[in-house]
């Protein structure tokens, strides 16, 4: 399912295939550069800012192109400074975004190292039963405007707290998280894309290395992955250390057991020579246990990976409940004692309702079955 919006986004374009387009218009190709320096570096919000360019080719790029794919709907900020960005696509659906802020010492809030998790879905296909983000199940994948105009919207919010930043024409964010609603590896094509825009020098000029690709354990697209140029960073969503934890919490490895994604993450790991992480949610009585931890640990040794530990996050609505903080740490000190590198993460957002999807849930049931705003907004 795709949808088509009345106009692209600008921000699914690339120098070479907008150079094609104005020269289709009748415009100068080289055009295309000037229009790029203003995208990212100065985040234009409208082609009638960028005043190097004829007006023709001003109005032209006006009738042509969307400069916000996606329009930021609400904020929410958590007393340890998360704040969570409910983002509405064009086709009225729901997204969430995430700036996550580590305070560094000396610093304020506005030059933390901030973290960005971005989805790349509309809702998901996985059925996690601890996630909010599939309990309406899956709609549709973002088109790569709607995954770059995410970032773009955070760097406009953080501009305005850091100007000295935005004249240098500096990325935002320290750390992109692809980590939020959504199988990012489901909607490959795009987020790849989207993830060369950020990446490109004619982009925000981000490095790879401190891109992070989050997955419930896609096989397939973490063997193709690993035969990418640009060395992303990989996170695997484990949440069990056994398939038959697993796979009481997550469909996915029905079809994709630990026999067949450990061996995959190895390649990846071997062929990039990155460190790999294991994200685990810990919930009580379903693979908090010392069992759980012993054989957890055993598969970290053997990917040489870090353990990244997250008390459940409650959802409501679902059943899971978060162990104590004995039991956590309890946990995480068994990984230790057993060799493994393990952070054991307090989650961030949590009062408001950070987890992914369920911001966009709330509004959703709030605005009733159909998300899309009134015919006057």
């Amino acid at each position: 399912m795709a949808f088509k919006p009345e106009k692209p986004s600008i921000h699914g374009e690339t120098p070479d295939s907008l150079g094609a387009r104005l020269a289709e218009a009748g415009h100068p190709r080289y055009r295309a550069g000037q229009v790029f320096a203003w995208l990212y570096p100065k985040r234009a919000e409208s082609a009638e800012v960028m005043t190097n360019l004829p007006a023709n080719l001003r109005s032209w790029l006006t009738d042509n192109y969307d400069f916000s794919g996606t329009e930021v709907l609400g904020k929410k900020t958590a007393s340890d400074v998360t704040q969570k960005l409910l983002q509405r696509l064009r086709d009225g659906s729901l997204i969430e975004t995430v700036i996550i802020r580590a305070p560094m010492e000396g610093v304020g809030q506005d030059k933390s190292r901030r973290t960005i998790c971005i989805s790349t879905q509309v809702g998901c296909a996985y059925g996690c039963k601890f996630c909010a983000s599939g309990l309406e199940g899956w709609k549709r994948d973002l088109s790569v405007g709607e995954i770059v105009s995410q970032l773009v919207q955070v760097c406009r919010i953080e501009d305005q707290a850091d100007p000295a930043r935005a004249a240098e024409g500096l990325a935002s964010f320290d750390n992109i998280v692809v980590m939020g609603m959504g199988e990012p590896l489901a909607n490959y094509d795009n987020l790849l894309a989207a993830l060369k825009t950020v990446n490109a020098a004619w982009g925000f000029g981000f490095g790879a290395r401190r891109v992070t690709i989050s997955t419930s354990g896609v096989v397939p697209k973490i063997l193709k992955l690993a035969e990418e140029d640009l060395g992303f960073r990989l996170a695997i969503s484990l949440h069990g250390a056994t398939n038959e934890v697993r796979e009481q919490i997550m469909p996915v490895n029905r079809k994709y057991p630990l026999e067949q994604l450990i061996p995959a993450a190895k390649i990846f790991a071997r062929t990039h020579g990155r460190m790999l992480t294991l994200e685990f949610i810990l919930i009580e009585d379903i693979n908090d246990s010392l069992d759980q931890a012993r054989k957890l640990a055993a598969i970290a040794r053997e990917l040489h990976a870090h353990v990244n530990l997250i008390p459940y996050n409650t959802v409501q609505g679902l059943p899971w409940v978060r162990p104590s903080i004995t039991r956590q740490d309890r946990f995480v000190k068994e990984l230790r004692a057993l060799g493994v590198t393990a952070t054991l993460r307090r989650e961030k957002g949590h009062d408001i309702d950070a987890a992914c999807g369920q911001l966009r849930l709330q509004k959703e049931k709030a605005l009733g079955a159909d998300p899309s705003p009134p015919a006057a907004a």
